[in-house]
């Protein structure tokens, strides 16, 4: 069965100057996403985030260190 846990990120959204939201998240720092709104960022930056921990939980997996 696996464990299901809750974290939470620091995201930092600035305004952009064409208009909308950049989200940058400072713990995963290959995370940059953007979106038209503020809502849409938020939105974006979950799933941005939601897919890092994905991919590290499967190196991790992979590598053998899981």
């Amino acid at each position: 069965m696996a464990v299901i846990k809750d974290y939470s990120y620091t995201v930092i959204f600035e305004p952009l100057e064409r208009g909308g939201y950049q989200a940058i998240v400072p713990a995963l720092p290959e995370i940059i996403t953007a979106g038209r709104t503020l809502k849409e960022a938020r939105r974006m930056a979950r799933d941005a985030i939601h897919c890092a921990l994905e991919g590290i939980a499967k190196e991790k997996f992979l590598s053998g260190t899981a």
